[in-house]
């Protein structure tokens, strides 16, 4: 159902539409970008501005889908402004042992959510040292020592460009909510069906109608023991 703030007024009126962009919940924020998206260089302008002034703030889903909007426009100064002021996208792209997440970033941003899945485990195998490289997958006590600067790098990367569906932190409120019931986590992020694990790869959904918490996979992670010093993760404690 239409937010009713969007109803009133025409999508023509940019004064109005960018009053609601600015005062407006995330929902309504969520459906104004669009709009605004539509009608042009105007609208464009409307949404760097936006953009531009949220900066000084941690990033959020709602960054990320100005950013993708604005990134995914075929206007040539709409690269221009990105590449000038956001250099680096919109999520510091920190690491505790200088590995590059700039490949992780543009996947996401076009929402090659499947590519994107397979190169977190690639970074988190990274992050864990030469023998997780190797084998290609991690052990859990590799998971417990994990950077915390790279694994808050990897999740927020995933959160804002995934309009706060996909994440790590993400699977962790689940978890929670659920009292930390694995039986119940599995089906409720679309990771088993009945008695039926999902199918890798084709089984698994790779774009935003997938449930909440759906994806990164990162495949090697199903299991309770990997999954579990994932979600207690001390980058967690840091973060709340």
């Amino acid at each position: 159902m239409t937010d009713p703030m969007i109803v009133s007024g025409t999508t023509n009126d940019l004064d109005s539409l960018r009053q609601k962009l600015i005062a407006g919940s995330e929902k309504v924020q969520q459906q104004i970008i669009p709009q605004l998206a539509d009608l042009g260089n105007e609208g464009l302008e409307v949404l760097k501005e936006f953009l531009l002034k949220r900066r000084d703030h941690p990033a959020t889903w709602i960054d990320g889908k100005l950013y993708q909007v604005i990134y995914n426009t075929d206007a040539p100064t709409s690269r221009e402004f990105l590449q000038t002021n956001f250099p680096e996208g919109i999520v510091p792209l920190k690491s505790d042992c200088g590995i590059s997440y700039n490949s992780l970033q543009k996947l996401l941003v076009n929402q090659d959510f499947q590519a994107a899945d397979l190169l977190t485990i690639q970074k988190m195998c990274e992050a864990a040292g030469s023998q997780a490289v190797k084998r290609k997958w991690l052990y859990f006590t590799e998971v417990e020592s994990l950077p915390i600067q790279d694994l808050r790098t990897i999740n927020q990367l995933w959160v804002v460009h995934s309009e706060g569906k996909f994440g790590f932190s993400v699977q962790r409120e689940i978890w929670l909510g659920l009292n930390k019931n694995w039986v119940n986590l599995w089906p409720k992020i679309g990771w088993k069906n009945g008695n039926n694990w999902t199918r890798y790869p084709h089984g698994f959904t790779w774009d935003l109608s997938a449930p909440r918490g759906h994806l990164p996979l990162s495949n090697q992670l199903r299991g309770v023991r990997v999954m579990y010093s994932l979600l207690c993760h001390p980058v967690w404690n840091k973060t709340e």
